[in-house]
């Protein structure tokens, strides 16, 4: 090969490796549209769409675990105004969500709307003990007379049922309904529940703008609630938390909306864990999510009783009164964030973050959430009266813990690999073809170019003329 050949070829080596690097710094930007573009399209929902399939689908079983609090003390509660002592035992677990949704329905504003039938199934594999274990507890009828109606009056009810400040009752019945013999007619945590429906909801799907995928427009044909006589409060803010926009940024919090506790509320990033291998964003919620007015002004229209709350002071507890009918205050378990009046009320709490906290794990590129556990508290009060004679005895007012509730749901593993399969195993298989391209058009240009200059930095051969003497 000739100089000029080698100069020629180290140049066209050179030219050739700057345009595949070139190429594979081009694809980037566009390979970062084609994933956008396609993740845009997926997560819109509409017939077609794997956000539509993953949202209308119930194979991700959901379950709801119950621990119930077994009072040890009772006849010393009433006789001597003692604080109760309480046991938990749990869990005792029911598959829920199995019934797909229903009267979906899409309308001409991009929107769909439909229902969210409820049911529940005992699953005794995943629980301690069976549905007939028996409790002592708050007998939620008196708890009820005491907070609604005149002292007088609910005294005559009290002592004509001879009802008592407690109650032994079964799983089955605390939690899914019994016959009160006091009030005649059924009474339960949850009654009813069972062939109930929660909505109807109204969402965004996303299709005119991806920022609003599955955003709630309208609950029980709503725009907003009536509960808390406040415009803030009863605003309904943010998705059901099944799934949120895609790409989401870690400095915004997710709003959603939870009809258990008749109000929105928010979760903020609190850092990145590994799911089965994938990377989702996990979202706790804040303390300040349950803080007194005093400490943070936005939950002030939360507020609904200064004498229990101290002048609002207490922090930890939500009144639904208002939303539900009946004296219910809802907090998290063993009244984690709660103020200390609360825990000290009651002998036998011990909060724990780990245990009693709220998380959701989201993949922040779909915006679908993969994991969450939703921890709830249910709470009713009871406290002195001179008209109630089995309170008589009673020193203050109890906000009473019944049971609390851990809601969870978690990717399988086959869902987990699909999901790693057609998303992530696509993305990287593109960056790595990019990254590639970057790389051998580096290498041969660098290799090329050095080629070159050693080559032009070569001294030519010269010839020395013959001498003959």
């Amino acid at each position: 090969m000739t100089c000029c050949d080698l100069k020629c070829g180290l140049i066209t080596g050179t030219v050739l490796g700057a345009l595949i690097a070139v190429l594979g710094g081009i694809l980037i930007p566009v390979g970062n549209m084609l994933i956008k573009n396609t993740v845009h399209k997926e997560t819109v929902l509409e017939n077609g769409t794997l956000a539509f399939e993953t949202w209308t689908s119930v194979d991700i079983a959901i379950h709801r675990q119950f621990w119930l609090f077994d009072v040890q003390n009772a006849d010393d509660v009433v006789s001597q105004g003692a604080k109760p002592v309480l046991v938990q035992k749990g869990p005792y677990t029911y598959k829920t969500r199995f019934i797909p949704k229903k009267n979906i329905t899409f309308n001409d504003n991009y929107t769909v709307s439909f229902v969210l039938p409820a049911g529940a199934i005992f699953e005794p594999s995943m629980s301690v003990g069976t549905e007939e274990d028996i409790f002592t507890t708050l007998n939620l009828a008196v708890a009820g007379v005491y907070s609604l109606l005149g002292h007088k009056f609910a005294n005559l009810l009290i002592q004509r049922s001879n009802s008592s400040l407690f109650q032994n009752r079964t799983v089955k019945e605390l939690l899914w309904g019994y016959k009160d013999p006091m009030l005649g007619s059924m009474l339960g945590v949850f009654y009813p529940y069972n062939d109930t429906f929660d909505g109807p909801y109204t969402v965004f799907t996303g299709k005119d703008d991806i920022n609003k995928v599955a955003t709630i427009e309208r609950w029980q044909g709503e725009t907003s609630l009536s509960y808390w006589n406040d415009s803030y409060c009863n605003k309904i803010n943010g998705t059901d938390g099944s799934s949120f926009h895609p790409f989401l940024d870690k400095k915004e919090p997710l709003f959603f909306f939870v009809s258990d506790i008749c109000r929105s509320i928010s979760a903020e990033y609190e850092g990145t864990v590994d799911l089965k291998g994938i990377d989702v964003y996990r979202y706790m919620l804040p303390p300040e999510a349950l803080a007194s007015p005093a400490e943070n002004p936005d939950n002030q229209c939360f507020c609904t009783d200064p004498v229990i709350t101290k002048n609002c002071t207490m922090a930890g507890l939500l009144d639904l009164t208002a939303c539900r009918g009946a004296p219910v205050y809802i907090s998290l378990p063993h009244f984690l964030y709660g103020s200390k009046d609360l825990v000290q009320g009651v002998i036998g709490l011990n909060p724990n973050f780990d245990e009693h906290s709220i998380f959701m794990d989201v993949e922040p590129i779909t915006g679908f959430t993969m994991r969450f556990a939703k921890r709830l508290q249910l709470n009713m009060l009871y406290g002195p009266s001179d008209s109630i004679v089995i309170l008589n005895k009673i020193k203050d007012y109890t906000i009473f813990p019944i049971l609390w509730v851990n809601e969870t749901a978690g990717l399988d593993d086959e869902t987990a690999d699909l999901f790693k399969k057609e998303l992530i195993g696509r993305m990287e298989l593109l960056e790595g073809f990019q990254i590639g391209l970057i790389v051998v058009g580096l290498i041969l240009f660098a290799s090329c170019l050095i080629g070159l200059i050693v080559v032009c930095m070569k001294p030519k051969n010269t010839k020395l003329p013959l001498v003959v003497k």
